[in-house]
């Protein structure tokens, strides 16, 4: 036995680097999971980049397709409209050319009519009807007071004349009416009429305006307001 360590340790005395190039081979391996690793981040962020640029370029293609379709939509919106207005336009050409071929005016204004209510028909059916005037108590929401005539037979501030309709567009006003409203003559001096609230009215005439002084009243208001 004694012999034989001796002889063992002789062995690793002439053979000293044997022992040590086992642990280099450890090192080795230790290096090549560190790039197998490398290797693979490199691989999952080159796929996450890829992926990355697929999604950016759907955004933009649904991104352009959306601004396209507002845009079609912007600029066909009152395509429905129009449609339904060309019923009316053939009905006044229809009329037009009736009227050449007959002297009788009857026949114009039967089909002015019927171009007429046509006509009313395809703006009721957006919804625009007409503000109701005549007869009402003035409502300085709706209605808009070139004048003030003394009338005994109704309620002070009663609208009696009517120069040009107004419109309602659902709830809002397309445009107000323009009338005339009562002033009672039996009324006190201090009674506030239209053109001394808070509404579209202007100073009392104390008679019925013309259409041609009712329009030009409305733009001389309008420049006043521009200026």
């Amino acid at each position: 036995m004694e012999e034989r360590e001796v002889k063992d340790i002789e062995e690793k005395r002439e053979h000293p680097l044997e022992e040590k190039r086992e642990e280099p081979v450890e090192v080795v391996s230790e290096d090549k999971s560190l790039e197998e690793k490398v290797k693979e981040l490199e691989e999952s962020l080159a796929d996450e980049r890829d992926r990355y640029i697929r999604l950016y370029a759907e955004f933009e293609n649904y991104r352009k397709r959306v601004q396209k379709e507002k845009e079609e939509l912007v600029k066909y919106s009152v395509e429905p409209v129009i449609s339904d207005l060309l019923t009316v336009l053939d009905n006044l050409e229809m009329a037009l050319e009736h009227a050449s071929r007959d002297s009788d005016p009857k026949s114009l204004i039967e089909g002015v009519e019927l171009t007429l209510r046509e006509f009313k028909k395809v703006i009721g059916k957006y919804g625009v009807e007409e503000i109701e005037a005549l007869g009402k108590p003035f409502d300085p929401n709706v209605h808009h007071a070139m004048s003030q005539i003394e009338r005994s037979d109704v309620q002070n501030n009663t609208v009696v004349e009517e120069y040009r309709k107004g419109y309602l567009l659902k709830e809002r006003v397309l445009r107000p009416s323009l009338v005339a409203v009562s002033r009672n003559v039996e009324a006190k001096p201090d009674d506030k009429g239209p053109e001394e609230s808070d509404s579209h009215g202007t100073e009392s005439s104390g008679e019925a305006l013309t259409g041609e002084d009712t329009e030009r009243d409305v733009k001389k208001k309008d420049q006043e307001k521009e200026d």
